[in-house]
């Protein structure tokens, strides 16, 4: 029997509720199909760079360098900056620290990340969530988008890269909360 007879096969016997009697969570959520690496934008330049959408990690990452952190209003903030490497943009942000986490790495020894919430655009999506801070200069991809910037928006197709350029029509103000631009520059080429 051919996979397509048996998928038929299969949907007819599926029971048929109609959609009135269906619960919040029976409900199919339509989500968006991306590739496993794919552009994203940050920042309020903003910024592109390289994804890697990894469903193996929980919080996503984000690559940075002069990690800070200082007091503002007796609240902690971390002050950062992030580099297109591409069109040679940089830009300082500063953000609230939400707490620090203890990251285990491949080699089994621990590593302590600061951890901000963000803005990120991602196709048409754009969401505000956490990201742990960290120089991932030595990785292909300067930022890992984990499964809680994912869920319930985006499916992954193992298959498939750069799928879609960012195109978020509406950001937040300030392109995150607690989050201010410091400085955005272009750097000039030698």
């Amino acid at each position: 029997m051919s996979a397509w007879v048996a998928a038929c096969l299969l949907a007819a016997a599926a029971p048929a509720w109609p959609a009135a009697q269906r619960s919040e969570s029976e409900e199919a959520r339509v989500q968006d199909i991306f590739g496993w690496v794919e552009w994203v934008e940050i920042g309020a330049s903003p910024i592109r760079l390289k994804a890697k959408l990894d469903t193996g990690a929980t919080t996503s990452s984000l690559t940075a360098d002069d990690i800070e952190i200082f007091r503002r209003d007796g609240k902690r903030h971390v002050r950062f900056t992030i580099l297109d490497e591409d069109s040679d943009i940089e830009e300082t942000i500063e953000a609230r620290l939400v707490r620090h986490v203890r990251i285990r790495r491949h080699d089994g020894s621990t590593q302590r990340r600061p951890v901000v919430r963000l803005g990120m655009c991602l196709g048409d999506i754009f969401r505000e969530h956490e990201f742990t801070l960290v120089d991932r200069s030595s990785f292909l991809y300067p930022v890992l988008v984990g499964r809680n910037y994912m869920r319930g928006h985006v499916l992954v197709d193992s298959g498939e890269t750069f799928t879609r350029r960012p195109s978020c029509k509406q950001r937040s103000s300030s392109a995150s909360p607690g989050m201010d631009r410091v400085a955005a520059l272009r750097l000039e080429a030698p």
